[in-house]
């Protein structure tokens, strides 16, 4: 079997995906995380990520998102 890696985004359209720019994908995420803000939104983070990378997740979820409701598998 062959893999084949994604080079473009792809977005869903009446089910089906097709190619789409990053300008428009990124559109498509961010309009679908605006009806979220505060209490509404929260990210669970992993423990195998980078520090960084979860540093970067829960300040995102408390600059941008507003929420403080970020947690991981990380007391385990």
């Amino acid at each position: 079997m062959r893999y084949h890696r994604l080079t473009e985004p792809l977005v869903r359209v009446d089910g089906e995906l097709r190619p789409a720019s990053w300008d428009e994908a990124l559109d498509r995420v961010a309009s679908g995380l605006t009806p979220y803000s505060g209490n509404e939104f929260g990210l669970f983070s992993c423990s195998k990520a980078t520090n960084e990378t979860n540093y970067l997740a829960q300040k995102f979820t408390r600059v941008v998102m507003g929420s403080h409701n970020v947690d991981s598998c990380n007391r385990t």
